[in-house]
Formats: C-alpha cells, structure tokens, sequence
C-alpha cells in the first residue's frame, strides 16, 4: 500500500482532536491543568489510532508511538489498538493486525492494547465484532471496558445522565450473557474521572447516581482512571477513597490494574505511584505482585462468574488483607 493511500486512510478514519476537548464534551472543568491532562490523554489517543492507521508496518508504528512522552504513551498505544482493530473489522485487505501487534511491540501493552479494541467495537456494525474480538480468554474482558469507556465518553447524555444499562450484551466466554455488563460498567466508571474532570467530588457524585448494584464495578473503574490518568492530589485521592466507602476494595483493585499496566510497560510515573500508594496502600511493583499472585492459571471460567472476575475479586481481597505489604 502506497504512502499516499496511508495518508489517506489515516484522515478518512482518524476522529477530530476537537472532539476530546472538554468544552466539545461539556465535561466538568476543575482547573486548567486538569483540563490540559485530560486533552493531552485525549490527543494521544488518537495520534495512536492515527499512526496505527497509517503506518506501513508495526515496526514504523512502534517508533513513531515511542517518540510520545512517558507519561501519554500508554493511551497512544490504545488508540493504536482500535485503529488496528478499525482496519480489521472494515472490508479492507488483511486481518489479524490486533493479534500481530499483540505478539509484537504492543505486548507490553496488552491492557491497553485490549481496551482499544473496544473502542472499535462501539464504531463497527455488530456483525464486524467476531472479526475483531480478542483472543485471550482472560484479557478479552478489557475490550467491554473499552466499549463502555467510549459510550460514556461519547453518548454522556444516554450512559451517564441517563444511566443506562447494556443487558443480554452478546461475548465470548459468557454463554449466560450476565457478565458482560458488569465489564462495560468498569468502563463507564473509568470514563466517569474524565466526565468529573477528575474532581473526586463531582465523580463521587456521579457514581452515587446509579443503581446500587452497579456502584463496585464503576468504582473499580474510577480507581483505574485516576491511577493511571491521574490528575489528582493525594488530598483529592484521599477524599475519593473516603466517597468510595464499602467500595474501596473495588477502588484499590482498579488502582492496582492500572499500576500493573504501567509497571509491565515500562510506563511508570510519580503520578501513578502517589495514587497507588494513596488507593492501595502498595508501591506499584507490589500491585503488580499482587495482580501477578492472583492471575488465574490456566484461566477457567466458572458456571457464574469468569475467570476474569474471579481475578479481580481475588486482587481486592489481597489488597485488602494487606497480604502483599506484609512478604515486602
């Protein structure tokens, strides 16, 4: 394919920056440097998602995403993960872009990496989801994460406002369809620290919102975000483990996803480990202990729950136990 033709592609399908700017968004504003972080993870998503889709092979993708600072780099390698599943599920030639870059230079970033595709998913016909969905029967469960991070992100009126709830959603690995939601719901939450504008009050309040039974995996969702985000002070993060309540252990889980993301990447920063250390009482390379610990092999998914939720169950009981602070 000529460069020309990649040039292309990439305006045909790369969203606008516009619409990550949170007056496009109507998202909450707390302050200016809250504002330039959130549009900066924003922007590097879609620089990702455009490099993805325009670069020649994975090998030029990888240079051009490693040129993007530290701190956004992850969220560059998610948005390479939906443009990459873009092209897998349009009637384009080739396939198997996700798988390859999986077993290539985006394996260190396979969180990532997993929730773009969710992304894809929202913008892609149902019909195209089976050319796209993951394989791996644990971190598949992250692309329901991506999708619902998307609808929050983009239909706030409808998932957020409106509170509303996928049911019956069609996956892999959840024959019963009763799981899936709860994937998609850690996803809203995640994309609740970016509606909130990363205010712990006003994303507390949005939680609170919902019906009950959904507060652990939104929360869990806040916990990721505002680990790997960030955007917060140890004060503010203080306040969102005091409004989480009942739902820290579910905070803390999220908290240690993210920290483990970044540990694994080679992507770690002050800011993540000030929230870790705030959310779970760990230093990140003890979350990762923790994930690592608890990760299910082989993975075996239950007559109720999956493999995946058994994970995370699994984590925040740890967390809270203190059973990693206590062998370091």
């Amino acid at each position: 394919m000529s460069g020309g033709w990649r040039a292309v592609r990439r305006r045909l399908l790369t969203p606008s920056h516009n619409e990550t700017k949170l007056s496009t968004r109507g998202f909450h504003l707390k302050d200016e440097a809250a504002r330039t972080n959130l549009e900066t993870v924003g922007g590097s998503f879609l620089d990702g998602y455009a490099i993805a889709v325009e670069a020649r092979d994975q090998d030029e993708a990888h240079r051009r995403l490693e040129l993007i600072p530290v701190r956004y780099r992850g969220f560059a390698y998610e948005g390479a993960g939906m443009g990459l599943a873009m092209l897998d599920g349009l009637p384009l030639p080739g396939n198997g872009r996700v798988a390859e870059f999986l077993a290539g230079h985006g394996a260190p970033h396979d969180y990532m990496v997993h929730v773009g595709v969710g992304w894809a998913m929202a913008r892609l016909p149902r019909f195209r989801w089976a050319s796209i969905a993951p394989a791996d029967p644990l971190l598949r469960w992250l692309a329901l994460d991506g999708y619902g991070f998307h609808q929050a992100y983009f239909r706030t009126a409808r998932y957020v406002h409106g509170h509303h709830r996928e049911t019956a959603f069609p996956w892999p690995g959840d024959e019963t369809r009763r799981y899936a939601g709860h994937a998609i719901d850690q996803g809203i939450g995640r994309a609740l620290w970016f509606i909130g504008g990363t205010d712990p009050a006003v994303v507390a309040d949005l939680v609170d919102g919902y019906q009950d039974d959904r507060h652990a995996d939104l929360w869990a969702g806040v916990g990721l975000a505002a680990c790997y985000a960030a955007g917060a002070t140890d004060a503010e993060l203080r306040l969102l483990l005091e409004r989480a309540g009942a739902y820290r252990p579910q905070l803390a889980q999220g908290a240690a996803f993210a920290a483990t993301a970044r540990v694994e990447s080679g992507l770690l920063t002050e800011h993540a480990e000030a929230a870790t250390a705030v959310l779970c009482g760990l230093t990140p390379q003890q979350a990762v202990q923790v994930c690592t610990e608890a990760r299910p092999r082989p993975v075996l998914d239950g007559a109720e729950l999956p493999a995946y939720e058994t994970w995370r169950r699994a984590i925040a009981e740890r967390i809270v136990s203190g059973a990693a602070g206590a062998r370091t």
